[in-house]
């Protein structure tokens, strides 16, 4: 009887792993830190012609299906192809958006004192969202900027 706790333990943390990915769609990922590239192809498998090759790490993506160990996913300019999963986090990042640069404040308010400006095109992390504001990290600048102005922090 004692030998079948630890079985039992090991079953439910082998399961963990598998459940996570079986997340419902859509749902937000990010190119891992570690893929130094990410090929979107055009169907759901290595047999596929790749559509597109990503160079940077971080940037967010909505997923959109899943198929075994692939993903249908978007991309901030709206272009659709499958990838990997293995090279997705399920962190959460954003893209600033917009022809012009963004304040990144001190605070969750446009009256807060503004920190920096951060230009349309750039990547960070996202933390909360809160009242039309997102917690952003861009390297060691950290600091709020407008829900609006970013790709990533909506919930769909």
């Amino acid at each position: 009887m004692r030998r079948l706790g630890p079985i039992i333990l090991l079953g439910l943390l082998a399961a963990a792993p598998l459940g996570a990915q079986d997340r419902e769609v859509p749902y937000w990922a990010t190119i891992r830190d570690s893929a130094s590239e990410l090929n979107m192809r055009v169907g759901p498998s290595a047999d596929y012609p790749v559509s597109w090759v990503y160079k940077r790490p971080g940037l967010p993506v909505k997923v959109l299906r899943v198929h075994e160990s692939w993903r249908l996913v978007q991309d901030p300019s709206g272009t659709k192809g499958w990838v990997a999963s293995r090279l997705l986090s399920p962190d959460r990042g954003a893209i600033v958006t917009g022809g012009r640069p963004v304040a990144m404040r001190s605070g969750a308010s446009a009256s807060a004192s503004v920190r920096w400006f951060v230009a349309a095109g750039v990547v960070g992390k996202l933390g909360a969202c809160v009242g039309g504001w997102c917690r952003f990290t861009v390297g060691v600048q950290d600091g709020w900027v407008a829900q609006s102005r970013l790709w990533g922090a909506s919930e769909f």
